[in-house]
């Protein structure tokens, strides 16, 4: 099941331009980090922007957010435009937003199993395979 779009009590796993304190701040206006992190399961590809793909381990920060920090992140990482999509995953303390980018818009062979929306492909991954964020 997904959490509340609103994300509240929810942090995010970063693993690109975010994990440089002075473009977090450029967009959140702090860069409130937990420890380091690895994403397991899902690798990091680069692309025009970094994205995800299934398999392998990211390693990464968790970005502690704040009210009106998930609009902000939202907006930052294109999802009402498609570029990139929000997704759930579980963690040692309940779970942390990260966000994966869609392929065809980023120009990447990335492919994610089964069919649907993007959203809805890599929610499945996520609950079907271990995925994880280890601290």
């Amino acid at each position: 099941m997904t959490p509340p779009a609103d994300g509240v009590g929810m942090d995010a796993f970063v693993y690109g331009t975010l994990c440089d304190p002075v473009r977090a701040r450029e967009v959140l206006g702090h860069a409130d980090y937990g420890p380091p992190a690895t994403l397991v399961e899902l690798q990091r590809v680069e692309a025009r922007y970094p994205t995800l793909a299934p398999g392998g381990e990211t390693d990464g920060r968790v970005l502690e957010l704040r009210d009106g920090d998930l609009a902000a992140l939202d907006r930052y990482e294109g999802v009402e435009r498609g570029l990139y999509v929000r997704v759930r995953v579980p963690s040692d303390d309940g779970g942390v937003w990260t966000y994966v980018g869609d392929p065809d818009a980023l120009g990447v062979d990335v492919e994610w199993p089964g069919d649907g929306p993007l959203q809805r492909r890599v929610e499945r991954f996520v609950e079907d395979n271990d995925v994880r964020l280890e601290l």
